[in-house]
């Protein structure tokens, strides 16, 4: 049984990203950020505290903005999805921004490290 109350955000990430119909209806990156404002909205109303995965998150808004060279006041989502086909297209492209965004995260707390895949290699910058 996980712990709502502690770190539980990637979690629901994943399980939205394995079944997202069960979550979203379909594919739309517009109701994954709606059901992430739900998300938070409940625990705050619960009076739980925001965790470590909810603070890091916080940042993707600032390194999605950078990432795509974005300075005015477009959401998260509605800048993937500028960058992508569709709603769908923009959903999945979602998980691979995120999952970029993690590892620059994970690489070096005071330095971010940028990782792309390339013909099956890896380049670091």
């Amino acid at each position: 049984m996980l712990d709502v109350k502690n770190e539980y955000l990637h979690h629901l990430l994943d399980r939205i990203k394995q079944r997202p119909g069960m979550y979203l209806g379909n594919c739309s990156i517009t109701r994954l950020n709606m059901l992430l404002v739900g998300y938070s909205q409940a625990r705050m109303e619960l009076g739980l505290p925001r965790t470590e995965q909810e603070k890091e998150f916080d940042q993707f808004q600032e390194w999605i903005q950078r990432k795509y060279n974005i300075s005015d006041s477009k959401g998260w989502d509605s800048i993937i999805l500028l960058n992508s086909t569709d709603e769908q297209g923009a959903f999945y492209n979602f998980f691979k921004l995120f999952e970029e965004f993690s590892h620059t995260k994970t690489n070096d707390r005071g330095l971010e490290v940028k990782i792309t895949a390339n013909n099956n290699y890896l380049t670091v910058s």
